[in-house]
């Protein structure tokens, strides 16, 4: 598991993006100040830097350029508002490899973070269904299956985590109602849907089958 060191002192944004990463089967350690990342950089090895710039005690660029003179290569991904060129050059003089503006779509940035943790897939398989990242598509048979957002997301989850059993607390992350009855639900509409095979293991989660 891909192990990432989160820069963001927004609790909002820093939440968010943690709950999605680990969704996707990234280690996060979320900080939120400069000086905090840079102390977490001495005791451990992350395999990517996702900094915001505009941050407490330390920046975000002048952390990154610490980190590159200290002969840190570290891939890392800088996040801003701030759009001008200067700000966007001063961040790849910095060390950067790649900069992301906010607002920013969340599968923009997971494409982004996949391309530079050599964790991108461009989709994932079972039986004769294919779940198309990049396009965020359910495909049988070369046809699309359309599928509310949730029940897609519950899908593609428990197709990542295929042969393996996908806890209930780990599915109830996907929904706005986090309930026994609400996954039972789902789960029994994306089968009524698809008639894919889902087993229930009593007491733990999910799986297919």
């Amino acid at each position: 598991m891909n192990k990432i060191l989160l820069l963001e002192d927004d609790p909002l944004l820093a939440k968010t993006l943690k709950k999605v990463l680990e969704k996707n089967k990234y280690n996060i350690t979320w900080v939120k100040d400069g000086e905090e990342a840079s102390l977490m950089t001495y005791g451990e090895k992350f395999d990517l830097y996702l900094f915001d710039i505009n941050v407490p005690l330390l920046n975000g660029d002048d952390l990154l350029e610490e980190l590159r003179n200290a002969g840190d290569k570290t891939p890392c991904i800088l996040i801003s508002a701030l759009v001008d060129i200067e700000s966007i050059t001063k961040g790849f003089r910095s060390g950067a490899d790649d900069y992301i503006k906010k607002p920013f779509e969340i599968d923009e940035l997971l494409v982004r973070i996949q391309a530079k943790t050599n964790s991108f897939n461009t989709s994932l398989e079972y039986k004769q269904y294919k779940y198309i990242i990049n396009e965020n598509k359910i495909m049988y048979q070369n046809e699309e299956i359309h599928l509310p957002y949730t029940q897609k997301e519950i899908l593609k989850y428990l197709m990542q985590s295929y042969p393996n059993v996908s806890s209930k607390d780990e599915l109830f992350e996907l929904l706005e109602v986090q309930s026994d009855l609400a996954l039972r639900v789902n789960i029994a509409k994306i089968k009524q849907k698809i008639n894919i095979d889902i087993k229930n293991i009593r007491g733990v989660g999910y799986k297919l089958a």
